[in-house]
């Protein structure tokens, strides 16, 4: 389809604002689903996502809509709604054009809404004010109104307000999606470039690569290159993301679906990386990749000592579907052998406790989470540690009468006593 009938967009809401259940009322009007045939959150795939209410994983859908008379492809990009997923917020915001920043009627703009509307800002995205759960009785809209003409600078007349539980105002704001939200820009007669947005791992085809299109076309059975690592593989399949993937031919400038190629990891497939076709040699990677940057450190071991290899087992599996996940083979005089294991920040942590318990039927127990520690040293050597028992010790270790701060704060803490 041409590129001016292609939105791609995203919701941005503070957890249990609304965001799972907007995003059924768009299926359900846009008629990938039918109404009242389907489970709620649907997007939302994960048992502790739908107990929680929250987003952990982020998810796309193609939808299509009707205005006036002409025919519009929607691609939604669903984002985690948690601060220790920023980068995968970052990486997903970066592939949409605009934003429709979702905002309860009873509680105004919260913290979180603040931080990922400050992410698509700096993504250059259109914004969509959107004023939810209007039905509940009793509500100021006009404050919140207010609050929102005063935080962003919009006009009250671009303010959309809704009903995501009722499905009020859904398709009014699907019209305003089309006609405020700007078509994906690119260059289809340039080499191929393609953002990588998210990965998963399906245990009978391997890793499923979620990408938008920036430049050019990838075909099936091209050969293909990831820029960040070097690597090489040949398409296998590719096509569009509706409930379940729908192969095509090869997806264009603007668009936005799925690549298999054979890959079996996800860490292969790196959230944020570029991808183009292998013979191209002058292609820039887009903006932005990082690598994951774990924050809270903890050590996981098996509560029956036993259970150590399936312990192990279960990680690695996991890591499958986390790439953000890192740990490391660990001891412990009290309790046996395990593993130090590094996560995105303390709800990471929870998740994946969780899903060892659920998924793998792992009973562990976990040691009190830590941040990482670089210790200067007074002949200039820089340590890394994890644990506060790693600290250089007297008599044993030259003392370190330097700077200590904790990783990703650059404020450096000065010891003042005999030793550091």
């Amino acid at each position: 389809m041409k590129r001016e009938y292609i939105r791609n967009f995203c919701i941005i809401a503070h957890i249990d604002h609304g965001k799972s259940t907007l995003a059924d009322r768009m299926l359900e009007e846009t008629h990938v689903v039918d109404k009242g045939h389907h489970y709620d959150q649907l997007l939302d795939d994960m048992d502790l996502e739908r107990e929680r209410g929250i987003t952990i994983k982020s998810h796309a859908i193609r939808m299509e809509h009707v205005k006036d008379g002409q025919k519009y492809i929607l691609n939604l990009i669903d984002t985690p709604g948690h601060v220790d997923f920023s980068y995968e917020v970052s990486r997903s915001l970066a592939s949409c054009d605009g934003a429709v920043l979702l905002v309860d009627a009873s509680q105004g703009i919260e913290a979180q809404t603040m931080s990922n509307l400050y992410l698509a800002l700096d993504n250059n995205l259109e914004i969509v004010p959107v004023i939810n759960k209007i039905d509940i009785p009793g509500v100021d809209i006009d404050a919140i109104v207010h609050e929102i003409v005063e935080t962003i600078g919009v006009d009250e007349g671009d303010i959309y307000k809704i009903s995501a539980k009722t499905g009020q105002g859904v398709s009014e704001l699907l019209d305003g999606i089309i006609d405020k939200i700007p078509p994906p820009e690119g260059e289809s007669n340039s080499s191929a470039r393609a953002l990588i947005f998210d990965s998963y791992y399906d245990v009978y085809r391997g890793v499923i690569t979620l990408i938008r299109m920036y430049d050019g076309k990838l075909n099936k059975g091209d050969a293909i290159r990831f820029l960040s690592t070097g690597m090489e593989y040949e398409v296998d399949e590719i096509g569009y993301l509706g409930l379940k993937p729908v192969p095509r031919d090869g997806l264009e400038a603007g668009e936005v679906g799925y690549i298999i190629a054979g890959m079996k990891e996800v860490s292969e497939a790196k959230v944020g990386d570029t991808v183009t076709v292998a013979e191209a040699t002058d292609v820039k990677p887009l903006p932005g990749f990082q690598e994951p940057k774990p924050m809270v450190y903890s050590g996981v071991f098996p509560i029956d000592k036993d259970e150590y290899a399936h312990l192990a087992d279960s990680l690695a599996k996991l890591k499958l579907n986390d790439s953000s996940l890192v740990y490391e083979k660990e001891s412990s005089l009290a309790l046996g052998y395990g593993f130090r294991c590094g996560f995105l920040g303390m709800l990471h942590l929870e998740i994946v406790k969780e899903r060892l318990l659920r998924e793998y039927d792992c009973s562990i127990i976990t040691t009190t989470p830590s941040v990482r520690f670089m210790i200067y040293r007074t002949d200039g050597e820089v340590k890394e540690i994890h644990k506060p028992d790693r600290l250089p010790r007297p008599g044993r270790d030259r003392p370190c009468r330097g700077a200590v701060h904790a990783g990703g704060d650059h404020r450096p803490v000065r010891f003042r006593g005999k030793h550091s």
